[in-house]
């Protein structure tokens, strides 16, 4: 069967991009392996889908070309994106530093998705197996179907469980593009050594400053039983590599000399009960322990006082390493961007193929950030098929 355009992967980017070429009258068919379409959707945002961010730019997104997303991004908005959730009735929130939920769950923007590709018209074909990918004169055929073009939109291999493969890296390479070797992002990161005792408190956050060289990310910060997690570690863990440490500053919020000029406000106040009502017991209790200072603050020197200060304005944790794919929200790396037009997302040697949404080695913060890069790079794509 002859279509305009064959899209692997259902997913935010394969739909995007379905709808975009088929309501400008291409016959696109939409393959997936899965028994149903948008299943990443429908676990993101808790279950609210956290669908864009109203802060998108160019400089929140990872690349081994940092410039590379800055086209499609501009020609497709956070703001576009939002005007389509309004005009199909999807009520909507921002939750915090610009990101974007519905108000009802996930389901609401994968049906979105669907009513744009019927507008279409555009074939969706789930529970298919892809099997091989063949390309000569000009054509490409998957199975019974071929296209003049060919959509690579199956994403990464992050979380594994929910059918995700290194398909895209691999097809990718079948047709001789580079692939910037891909590791987990947006992942927990764990401790190990004496660090380990920071287990004991596993459930316990805290708003907090943490970085990885010199990125920060101010959000809040989760003691797992594995190590550290929440949202400021998972936005570092996509700048951190192995080996590095990772500095959490626990009271972002207080200013040099604060602990001098409380014991000049409270000299019979510990050290331990300042920390107790800044942050939760177990935490501050942990931390003036391994502070050894249990002595009233008038027995404290001033200088002590600001090394502890320091102490807890940068302390530093050494990672062991990451959670792993199962339990990273996306990847760093993919199809190398120096093999694609970032006009189109097509491949730049292989004339027909192109590659959108997390397959390409364009990696948003957490917070919407890597949805709307999906939105955007299947708006770009869908439009010059």
């Amino acid at each position: 069967m002859q279509y305009d355009a064959i899209i692997l992967g259902a997913g935010a980017a394969g739909l995007m991009c379905a709808a975009r070429a088929g309501q400008r009258g291409k016959r696109v068919v939409l393959v997936e392996k899965s028994e149903a379409p948008g299943k990443k959707i429908l676990i993101s945002g808790g279950g609210r889908c956290n669908f864009t961010n109203l802060h998108t730019a160019p400089d929140r997104y990872l690349s081994a070309n940092p410039h590379f997303a800055k086209s499609a991004l501009a020609r497709y908005t956070a703001r576009d994106f939002l005007d389509l959730v309004e005009r199909h009735g999807i009520a909507w929130h921002e939750k915090t530093l610009g990101q974007l939920f519905c108000d009802g769950s996930a389901r609401q923007i994968v049906d979105l998705l669907l009513d744009e590709c019927a507008r279409g018209s555009v074939e969706i074909r789930c529970g298919a197996d892809v099997g091989a990918v063949d390309h000569a004169d000009g054509s490409f055929r998957v199975g019974d179907v071929a296209a003049p073009a060919l959509v690579i939109a199956t994403g990464g291999p992050s979380i594994p469980k929910m059918g995700a493969t290194g398909f895209a890296y691999d097809l990718a390479r079948r047709f001789g593009l580079k692939v910037v070797e891909p590791r987990p992002a947006l992942v927990p990161l764990t401790l190990g050594g004496e660090e380990v005792l920071f287990r004991e408190i596993s459930g316990v956050s805290a708003p907090v400053t943490a970085s990885a060289g010199k990125t920060r990310f101010a959000e809040a910060a989760l003691f797992t039983h594995r190590g550290l997690s929440g949202p400021a570690i998972l936005q570092v863990s996509s700048y951190w590599r192995p080996g590095e440490p990772v500095v959490i500053d626990f009271l972002p919020d207080r200013s040099a000399g604060w602990l001098v000029e409380a014991k000049r406000a409270s000299p019979r106040a510990t050290l331990r009960s300042l920390l107790r009502g800044a942050l939760s017991a177990r935490l501050a209790d942990i931390l003036a322990d391994r502070l050894a200072m249990p002595a009233e603050l008038a027995n404290l020197s001033d200088k002590a006082l600001r090394e502890a200060e320091m102490r807890l304005a940068a302390w530093t944790f050494h990672p062991t390493g990451t959670e792993g794919l199962a339990k990273a929200e996306v990847t760093v790396g993919g199809i190398s961007t120096a093999e694609l037009s970032s006009q189109t997302m097509e491949a730049k040697r292989v004339p027909g193929l192109f590659a959108i949404g997390e397959a390409v080695d364009v990696t948003g913060w957490l917070g919407g950030y890597n949805f709307q890069w999906a939105w955007a790079s299947g708006v770009a794509a869908g439009e010059a098929i």
